[in-house]
């Protein structure tokens, strides 16, 4: 359905020095570099998607709004963090009068969106959840949104009969990318997407060329994943399950573990293989860990919570994941220990069972060849319709197969 405008709520000072504050906040830290951006969150009003939340919250550049979860107490909808949207709205470079797809619902990313485009362009939102699109046209409707459709449909066939458009921007994580975002995105047009590959998400802007996506940028995010048709959910693999101490491989298309052998190394000794190979205090590991993803065949990510850590049983916690090389019986996870220099740290690798320390020998040494020839590049990515041919294909790098497409990801 249209939205229609209508008065909404008065505004405050606090409510505008709030804004204010946020664009400045991710104009400092990169994330908005564009004027129309800037002015889209300058003019949103962002905390009348989540009434129920703390207003200051809403506008913290790194803080998601989380709107909904399931039984289990996952997060199943949320407003993404500023920074996130901001990022996305970059890399889908939007001018006005374009037409927009926006999958993943939630009003305030919409608005964003309608800033930019302007009345002479069009939003569709779409969310498969009634709960999540109910939520955004009552904040579209509030907040006076005359340029937005709001769908509640499975966006796996996207929303032909409002297509073609100019720009889809997707805001939940995807382990495929279906036929009909492509059909339905013009030639040049830009699809961005938050895109899991081998357990690891990357919101990546692509390109149509023809039946091909062709990346052209990414960044490292965390989005809540797909539901319907496309789900496609990530498995826990446990190997300690301890209160507050679980630590566990997240498989993504990799081998089934032994997890019960796993578990058993988990309780030995350490072995612990250090690379040379430094990090300064603010540089990110997103490019080497997908350098370490394309590299390696078995390299799920190992999620340990906090009290594992405390505990000893693993050095590092993190609920994301960390790059873990594993082999039958042993297994190595990337980690850092300081160096004499100030805010430098070494990479390294920390093993666990009988072949331990020849497994992290192992990480250890694609850690040196992306140190030595690749730390200067960047992966390119490119996404082929399933059914599409060998020899077509990159003939080097990494090939992720779904149901829909055939990922590649190679480097220079």
């Amino acid at each position: 359905m249209d939205i229609a405008s209508t008065t909404g709520t008065q505004e405050s000072p606090e409510e505008q020095q709030l804004r204010n504050t946020l664009a400045r906040n991710l104009i400092e830290v990169g994330a908005a570099r564009s004027a129309p951006v800037v002015a889209a969150f300058r003019a949103v009003r962002r905390h009348l998607a989540a009434p129920e939340a703390d207003m200051g919250s809403t506008y913290e550049p790194e803080t998601p709004t989380i709107t909904k979860t399931d039984e289990h107490g996952v997060h199943i909808s949320s407003v993404s963090a500023p920074r996130i949207q901001a990022m996305q709205l970059e890399q889908a470079e939007l001018e006005p009068g374009m037409s927009v797809l926006e999958i993943g619902s939630g009003g305030v990313n919409a608005a964003l969106i309608a800033e930019i485009v302007g009345k002479s362009g069009h939003v569709v939102t779409m969310d498969i959840d009634p709960d999540v699109t109910d939520r955004a046209l009552r904040f579209l409707k509030v907040t006076g949104y005359q340029n937005v459709t709001v769908l509640t449909d499975d966006a796996e066939t996207g929303a032909p009969e409002r297509g073609p458009f100019d720009r889809i921007i997707v805001t939940v994580q995807a382990a495929d990318i279906p036929p009909a975002w492509r059909d339905q995105l013009k030639d040049g047009g830009r699809l961005v997407v938050p895109l899991r590959m081998r357990g690891m998400t990357r919101t990546v802007a692509f390109v149509r060329n023809g039946e091909k996506l062709v990346s052209d940028g990414f960044e490292l995010c965390g989005f809540v994943p797909m539901q319907g048709l496309g789900e496609n959910r990530v498995r826990l693999a446990v190997l300690h399950d301890g209160k507050k101490e679980q630590v566990g491989l997240r498989l993504d298309g990799h081998p089934e573990p032994d997890t019960a052998v796993l578990a058993t190394s988990l309780t030995l000794p350490q072995a612990k293989v250090w690379s040379g190979v430094t990090l300064g205090g603010s540089e990110s590991s997103e490019h080497l860990d997908l350098w370490l993803t394309t590299a390696l065949d078995n390299l799920p990510l190992m999620a340990a919570e906090p009290g594992a850590r405390t505990r000893g049983l693993v050095a590092s916690a993190s609920p994301m994941g960390i790059p873990a090389l594993v082999d039958g019986d042993s297994f190595a996870y990337r980690t850092v220990r300081a160096t004499d220099e100030e805010d430098r740290y070494e990479l390294g690798a920390i093993a666990h069972g009988p072949r331990g320390e020849q497994v992290a020998e192992r990480l250890v040494e694609e850690i040196r060849t992306w140190d030595r020839d690749h730390r200067s590049h960047r992966a390119h990515i490119e996404v082929y319709p399933a059914g599409t041919a060998d020899d077509r294909l990159p003939a080097t790098g990494r090939r992720i197969e779904r149901r829909h497409t055939r990922v590649t990801i190679t480097w220079p």
